[in-house]
């Protein structure tokens, strides 16, 4: 039985989260103070929910690497939300210098609001995708379940949890890997993809707000038989000093679905800021071979060639899918599953 929040709720919890994102962000900061605030320039980034722990790791790299070639200070603020609701929260006026975020929808959206240019992909390298990771499952200890593809996740005696795609990037693409699965074993027969899907949702146990919220429902509350998300953050979790104890194993599904983490500079605010040059520096870092192997050590897959061989026995063998390759450009594939009244709604409305 999935969770469900009720319209009027969950419209309640969002503008909430949104006005704590725009009240809070700066408490959430990442920062080196050896000099005056006068003598600093500030940025904020604002990130996906399960990003704390790679860019507190960044940050300060990236802190020391601007000073010894500026000689400036640099204060770096930090924002962590579900990706769509940062992009919301930009546009109430979050003034965030740049974003790192798990969903290129998020990216788009500003950019159709004029906030970002609406080339932004070809701004940084690799579409202005620095890193990528796909949907893998955390299971339990020894994994009784024998929980190892897709399939498995649609069985009766199987529950799970992942968060809801309407308000976080990676249960998009936990939904999306799940379609794409499904569009290859039934060779794009549409009703088979949508019964199959369907079963998977309906075997969701808890549906939490965002990625963190998934984690404690999981690993903490001991629900469902199985956790979905990006195949770094089961890696991290299964490794992490809160939850190594509990024994924790790592599934990656032989097919799953490509999700790109995409960055831009914010341009309206950038400019507005005089920030753009340490801004387009910050995320231009993130692709030099110290960064991509530090990527590497929190399980993201990376481009750098050195590193993806140097890293190579961390990564099972798999098959990324493209949903553009699939399904199309991203707003058509926003508009068909995520919007309201689409797929998804149908799918969830039909396992009530």
């Amino acid at each position: 039985m999935i969770a469900h929040t009720r319209p009027s709720a969950h419209f309640i919890l969002e503008k909430y989260v949104i006005k704590r994102i725009l009240a809070l962000s700066a408490l959430a900061v990442s920062t080196v103070t050896a000099a005056p605030a006068s003598a600093q320039q500030t940025i904020l980034n604002t990130s996906y929910d399960i990003a704390r722990e790679l860019f507190t790791a960044i940050n300060p790299k990236f802190q020391a690497d601007w000073k010894a070639k500026s000689g400036q200070d640099l204060n770096i603020e930090q924002s962590f939300a579900g990706s769509s609701r940062q992009a919301q929260a930009i546009l109430q006026g979050l003034k965030a210098d740049l974003v790192t975020f798990n969903q290129i929808t998020d990216v788009d959206t500003l950019a159709q609001r004029g906030l970002i240019k609406k080339d932004w992909q070809k701004a940084f390298p690799n579409n202005s995708s620095p890193y990528y990771s796909t949907i893998a499952f955390l299971v339990r200890k020894g994994n009784p379940k024998q929980i190892k593809t897709w399939d498995d996740l649609t069985r009766d005696d199987v529950k799970l949890v992942f968060p809801n795609p309407k308000t976080s990037g990676n249960a998009r693409y936990s939904y999306l890997g799940a379609w794409l699965y499904a569009n290859e074993k039934f060779g794009g027969d549409d009703a088979k993809n949508r019964a199959f899907v369907g079963k998977l949702l309906k075997n969701v146990e808890s549906f939490p707000t965002g990625g963190r919220g998934a984690t404690v429902a999981f690993a903490q509350n001991n629900q469902g038989d199985a956790l979905l998300t990006f195949e770094s953050e089961v890696n991290n979790i299964a490794a992490s000093d809160e939850f190594k104890a509990l024994g924790l194993e790592v599934v990656v599904p032989p097919v799953s679905v490509l999700a790109e983490f995409p960055v831009a500079v914010v341009d309206r605010v950038a400019d507005e800021k005089g920030t753009r040059k340490v801004a387009e520096a910050y995320l231009n870092y993130l692709y030099t071979p110290e960064i991509q192997k530090l990527l590497a050590s929190f399980y993201y897959r990376v481009h750098d060639k050195a590193v993806v061989q140097e890293t190579a026995k961390q990564f099972p063998a798999i098959k990324l899918i493209n949903p553009q390759d699939v399904l199309g450009a991203w707003d058509d594939i926003s508009k068909t599953h995520f919007a309201s009244g689409g797929v998804l709604d149908q799918l969830l409305a039909q396992g009530r």
